[in-house]
């Protein structure tokens, strides 16, 4: 008689059994997108068109990388 073997769901390498297993992203809300547009808009405005907002301006490089992981956090994070 051949012994049975419980199969988990999981194989030894991570992946569920027949697919890959997924993140769970989810859409960020609509606050945080909306500041991460404006952010996005700002550093745009302030390095192609001369606009001088004393924080930015000369910053426009990481503003635009705090715009991608506030977005990115959105996406990745429930909370915002």
């Amino acid at each position: 008689m051949k012994a049975k073997h419980a199969q988990s769901a999981e194989s030894p390498t991570g992946l569920q059994q027949g697919g890959f297993d997924t993140m769970g992203l989810k859409a960020p809300g609509i606050l945080t997108f909306m500041l991460s547009v404006i952010l996005v808009v700002v550093a745009f405005v302030t390095k192609f068109f001369g606009a001088t907002i004393p924080v930015i301006s000369g910053h426009e490089f990481y503003v635009l990388l705090l715009a991608h992981m506030l977005l990115v956090l959105g996406c990745m994070l429930r909370a915002l």
